[in-house]
């Protein structure tokens, strides 16, 4: 005998086409929301004397011993941890303007909200191919998104859902650029100054997840999205995790995204923070160069030119170096200086020390999020720019295109200092 039951017996989710899978010509179409019919629930019958009567919220078990608790323990519970669960409006109550891009985790997509206006970026998570439920990358998203709000993490809205089960969308604050992309059509890099702002954001950003027990694990320029406000937001948290020590976890995978740790690279079984700090790092110098600092294609070409930045580590510079998994496996290069000054010709000595407290062997010397705010770099001449004084770009997300080459995001003030000297015959 057949019956409702039996949808549940394929793992695999129902890959029936919906209309948001329509071509994108058709996306600016306004589609009606689909009518839900609902079952009216029949009445309950009086429940016998015998029978236990069934409240709306059970309360939660009660642990608490002293009297004093008892009465408030299962509300104050259920209200803080335990919100009312409401059901996720359909993706139809937005209109998909146009693509973004594709990730290994989702497609994001450029919507227009139907009832505000608001544009936003709609995340559209990859379960056409799931078979063992919710992918773990999206819940560990969302619920990272949620504890992390900060003014410079990307703003989570809502999930919403399509007609099919295979349509779950995260909705969140549009943000007009990714760092990589602004790097690779600015002629120029940044100025110190607007490094110096963006460097503050993003670290203030880390130093927020860190302190929320949440590490990232796959921060990199095409993760950081800017505004045309001055903002940076980080965004992609499908690799991020919570730990529970402050000093190191064990039992996490090594199969992250971005292989930047040295200490991930030889096969290291517990890493902490600072696999998120080296990232910032990494980040920093691509600002200054406007290019990746390692652009490697494999993990073995990636340690050799570690060792050749930082010089081959040791058991002076990285205790316990040698007792890593796969340290006897690597012939080190002769011993050398490292070559921050010469690959970093035009930085500060300051800027020189916040770089190398950044990329530095040891985990546990490497600087923290905390620490690398109060630094020295970040008060000397020149001070950091204020968001409000960046420029603004064309957007490529929003399918914008610029008129004529621009500089960085200082260039339309540039200019305007650049004709007044002009004026004033200033030389």
């Amino acid at each position: 005998m057949s019956t409702s039951r039996d949808v549940s017996r394929s793992s695999t989710p129902t890959r029936k086409r919906s209309r948001w899978d329509e071509d994108e010509e058709d996306a600016g179409v306004s589609i009606p929301q689909p009518v839900v019919k609902r079952r009216v629930k029949a009445k309950a019958k009086p429940a016998a004397s015998s029978h236990r009567r069934t409240l709306p919220n059970p309360p939660l078990p009660v642990r608490h011993k002293h009297p004093d608790h008892l009465a408030t323990a299962s509300s104050s519970r259920r209200g803080r941890f335990h919100p009312p669960i409401t059901s996720s409006r359909s993706v139809y109550c937005y209109e998909r303007l146009n693509a973004i891009e594709e990730g290994s985790y989702g497609i994001v997509f450029r919507a227009r909200d139907k009832q505000t206006g608001d544009i936003v970026a709609l995340k559209k998570l990859k379960l056409d191919e799931e078979k063992h439920g919710f992918p773990i990358t999206a819940l560990r998203e969302i619920n990272a998104l949620m504890a992390a709000r900060h003014e410079n993490v990307v703003r989570i809205r809502e999930v919403v859902v399509g007609d099919t089960l295979t349509q779950v969308f995260i909705v969140m604050d549009f943000i007009e650029h990714d760092l990589k992309t602004l790097l690779t059509l600015m002629p120029s890099p940044f100025l110190q100054s607007e490094i110096k702002t963006l460097m503050l954001q993003l670290l203030s950003a880390v130093a927020h997840c860190h302190s929320n027990w949440i590490l990232h694990r796959d921060l990199k320029t095409s993760n950081l999205l800017m505004n045309n406000r001055g903002t940076i937001k980080v965004a992609d948290f499908g690799l991020a995790r919570r730990y529970g020590d402050p000093v190191g976890v064990g039992g996490m995978t090594q199969l992250v995204v971005t292989l930047w740790a040295p200490e991930i690279l030889l096969g290291a079984k517990t890493y902490s923070t600072a696999i998120d700090m080296w990232s910032v790092g990494c980040i920093f110098a691509e600002l200054l160069l406007k290019e990746p600092l390692f652009q490697a294609k494999g993990e073995i070409e990636l340690i050799s030119m570690i060792f050749k930045l930082l010089g081959p580590p040791t058991n002076e510079s990285w205790p316990g170096y040698s007792s890593l998994p796969l340290a006897k496996t690597i012939t080190l290069p002769s011993p050398q200086p490292h070559q921050f000054r010469q690959k970093f010709q035009y930085m500060t000595a300051a800027g020189i020390d916040l770089l190398m407290s950044l990329l530095i062997y040891d985990p546990e010397r490497r600087i923290s999020a905390e620490e690398a705010l109060q630094h020295p770099y970040f008060t000397e001449s020149p001070l950091p720019k204020h968001p409000d004084m960046f420029g603004s770009f064309p957007s490529a997300a929003a399918g914008e295109k610029r008129r004529k080459p621009f500089d960085s995001p200082s260039a339309p003030t540039r200019a305007a200092d650049h004709q007044l000297l002009f004026d004033l015959n200033v030389p």
